[in-house]
């Protein structure tokens, strides 16, 4: 169910392509029986297209992958955690409209642009 640009993960690749990824990730946890799930997929697809090359966008099927969900605490879906340094920076629980979604984006860029500004500010 994965659009273009948005890459499927799962517990076996959760590591390499989220937590040990150069970019920011925005991972969705969705399911194929969830309604809500199926109404933000455009969406997400959307930031995928938009963000593309400065954000890695992924989705987790949590019927086929039990233990990732598990081990974020996932409850309910759907469900959007942001990574950022491998470590989850933000999260939305539920549908919400495109503009909460890409206000989340702006700010995991700002700070990872920041982030990168200061890196590179020690370097002469």
């Amino acid at each position: 169910m994965a659009g273009v640009g948005v890459l499927e993960v799962s517990d076996a690749t959760f590591e390499q392509e989220v937590l040990k990824s150069e970019q920011p990730v925005l991972v969705d946890f969705w399911a194929v029986w969830c309604g809500p799930c199926r109404a933000i997929a455009p969406i997400v697809d959307g930031v995928a297209q938009t963000y593309a090359g400065k954000i890695k966008v992924a989705k987790v099927d949590v019927d086929r992958n039990t233990a990732t969900p598990s081990r974020y605490g996932i409850r309910g879906i759907p469900a959007i955690l942001f990574f950022k340094g491998g470590k989850v920076a933000d999260q939305i629980v539920g549908y919400v409209p495109q503009n909460v979604i890409e206000e989340k984006v702006q700010r995991l860029l700002g700070a990872a642009e920041q982030t990168a500004g200061e890196a590179n500010a020690g370097v002469a």
